[in-house]
Parts: C-alpha cells; structure tokens; sequence
C-alpha cells in the first residue's frame, strides 16, 4: 500500500512538471472552456490531486437544429380506425385463445403422463405381488416336501425298529425254547 502511495505522488510530481513545461512553451492564456460541442460546453470548474470537476453547459437549441426530434414531447399517435381497432381486438382474442390451447395441451399431456407413471407403478406392484406369491408357493411347496420327506424317513426307521423288535422277539423265544 506504501509503494503505491509512493509511486502515486512520484507521477503526480512528474505531471505537475509536464504542465510547467508546457505552460512555459506556451505562455498564450487559453480560454476556460475545455471542449465545445454542438449543443454543449464542457469547462473545467478545478483541479485536484483526487481528481478534476467539469461544469456541462447545455445550449438552447437554435433556429437551425432539426426540430423533428424533441425529447419533452411524446410521439404522435395516429388516429385508429373501427375496422383498425377490430382487427387488434381480434389479434388479441386469437393470441388468448392460442395461449389457452397451449396451456390446455400442456395440462392435457401433464394428466396423461401421470395416468402413465401411475399404470406403470400399478403394473410393478401388481408384477411384484404376483412373483411373491409366487415365491411364497415354492417355498410352501418345498417345505411340504421335505416335510413328507422327513415323516417318510421317520417311518422307515419305526418299521425297521418293529422290525428289529421282532426279530429280537423272535430269537428270544427261541432261546427260550431251546433251554425250556
């Protein structure tokens, strides 16, 4: 921040210079009035270190200047026709009636795709029950597999115990026949 500072009053002593030489090489006093156009004059009102003031000056238009183009005075309208203001009407009438087409297409194509994606998510949920249930019939089917499976196996076993009972039966009264 200090070297800008540092180097801002460096340029404004140079400045300050250049104007001294310049004021010397040209001693004539020149008017006050910094640049004039047309319709304004710009002078300079005092310098600063900050900055400079201008005073702008506008003229009173003269006889001369186009008189067509005022800036106070609104554009002339025209008289309108029945027939004029008839057709405006209706140009008016056909853009609300367009515009209530379009608004009504787009609700039109709003609802549908809601019925859309309401069909959709009624199919999946209908796909979805029907392949739990049938999900759910294999697994019941299954355990009733192996749950005959199971008392299929049980009763095996039970008549190869009856069967092993008997025979142990069996050979005891034989034993017993045999030492009676």
């Amino acid at each position: 921040m200090a070297k800008t500072a540092i180097a801002y009053k460096e340029k404004m002593k140079e400045l300050s210079l250049v104007s001294l030489i310049c004021s010397c090489l040209y001693p004539e006093a020149r008017k006050n009035i910094m640049s004039e156009f047309e319709d304004m004059e710009v002078k300079p009102i005092n310098k600063r270190a900050s900055g400079q003031a201008f005073e702008v000056i506008l003229k009173p238009p003269s006889p001369m200047a186009d008189s067509s183009y005022s800036i106070t005075t609104p554009p002339k309208k025209r008289d309108m026709s029945l027939e004029d203001i008839q057709k405006k009407l209706e140009a008016a009438e056909d853009r609300r009636r367009s515009q209530e087409a379009q608004v009504l297409k787009a609700l039109a194509e709003k609802r549908e795709h809601e019925r859309d994606v309401l069909l959709k998510a009624m199919e999946e949920n209908s796909n979805f029950s029907r392949m739990a249930e049938e999900k759910l019939i294999m697994k019941m089917e299954q355990i009733k597999e192996n749950r005959d499976a199971l008392i299929a196996a049980m009763l095996e076993r039970l008549h190869e115990k009856e069967k092993h009972a008997q025979e142990v039966r069996r050979n005891k009264e034989l034993r017993e026949e045999l030492t009676a």
